[in-house]
């Protein structure tokens, strides 16, 4: 092992060292912490204009920045878009080599700048104006070209960076990112965007799948199990078998629910070797209070139904128990709800 080897080896560290370790990270996380709270205090009425050209915008919001402030400009765009407010990222020197034409008149555009001079940046600016776009800056120097130019400016401005040589982007880059997301909740605020708006965003996610409605999931039409109230075990049973859900709605001339049959129910009718399945009514075997549940219901909800009740599928009805669905366990584990 080489002296280079077995100073970085972490056996050899001495406690000062560890010491020297903890405190570094713990200085970054003060400095960062104080550069976030210093916010506050400027969110002023710059950023309730921000705010509201970006509510009568009827296009899209471009946000652009170049390297730490670019990424950070990826990830803003990628929030508004998920909370309502329709967005996405262009590179600042990608948009001089022809992306520019993806910036429409009515689009507002968000540049980000830490130094508010970057010349990516402004390159850009002449024709954003030209083209009548609306532009807000989010910079750390409210005396900038890009502060100044700008029909509203988000002061990301820090008194110190954590980075003790002051040349990484640290603390501002943090400033700028929670100023980000400060602009997105207020914006998804005032639209009234809700947990169901988000999930329609996210179909793919935990939270989407978590949000479905019973809706989305259910068997509609044709595909539900239902017989008539004097039906017999048989006509019950190749229902059941042709729709695969393990169970069959009783219903009345109009689908008002009357009760269920099930593979359970059979079985117990199967116990009794006097019962004909040909000639006994469904209407004596079904069960008349099944579990139900609403169409606007969370699948989720669904799912808590069945294992709370030991149960394995459920009917769907309408305000006035018409049935309008029917689902099962398997549904749910295909949706991933469970």
């Amino acid at each position: 092992m080489n002296a280079r080897t077995a100073e970085a080896s972490p056996e050899v560290f001495l406690d000062h060292q560890r010491a020297a370790l903890v405190e570094s990270a713990r200085k970054v996380i003060r400095i960062e912490s104080g550069a976030i709270a210093d916010l506050e205090a400027r969110i002023d009425g710059d950023f309730s204009k921000a705010c509201r050209l970006i509510l009568a915008c009827s296009g899209r919001v471009v946000v652009s920045g170049m390297g730490k402030s670019g990424h950070i400009a990826r990830k803003t765009a990628a929030t508004l878009a998920s909370t309502g407010t329709p967005s996405f990222f262009v590179h600042p020197g990608e948009a001089s080599h022809g992306d520019i034409g993806m910036i429409m008149p009515h689009d507002v555009v968000l540049l980000i700048s830490n130094s508010g001079e970057t010349e990516e940046v402004l390159t850009i600016m002449p024709f954003l104006k030209r083209q009548g776009n609306s532009l807000i800056a989010m910079t750390g120097n409210p005396r900038s070209s890009l502060a100044r130019d700008a029909d509203a400016h988000l002061d990301a401005s820090v008194s110190t960076e954590a980075c003790p040589l002051g040349l990484a982007p640290t603390a501002s880059t943090t400033a700028a990112l929670v100023l980000g997301d400060a602009l997105a909740i207020a914006l998804l605020e005032a639209r009234g965007f809700t947990a169901d708006d988000f999930a329609r965003s996210h179909p793919a996610g935990a939270l989407g799948r978590r949000l479905m409605k019973i809706s989305d999931v259910m068997h509609t039409g044709d595909a539900i199990p239902m017989v008539r109230v004097d039906a017999t075990l048989t006509e019950a049973l190749m229902e059941m078998s042709r729709k695969g859900l393990g169970m069959t709605a009783i219903v009345d001339d109009d689908a008002h629910l009357l009760g269920v049959f099930t593979d359970g129910d059979l079985r117990r009718m199967l116990d009794d070797h006097g019962v004909d399945l040909r000639t006994t009514s469904v209407k004596g075997a079904m069960s008349r209070h099944p579990k139900v549940i609403g169409p606007d219901k969370l699948a989720a909800e669904a799912a808590q139904l069945m294992e709370t009740h030991k149960i394995h599928a459920l009917l769907v009805v309408d305000d006035v128990r018409r049935v309008v669905g029917a689902l099962n366990i398997h549904d749910l584990l295909r949706a991933r709800v469970v």
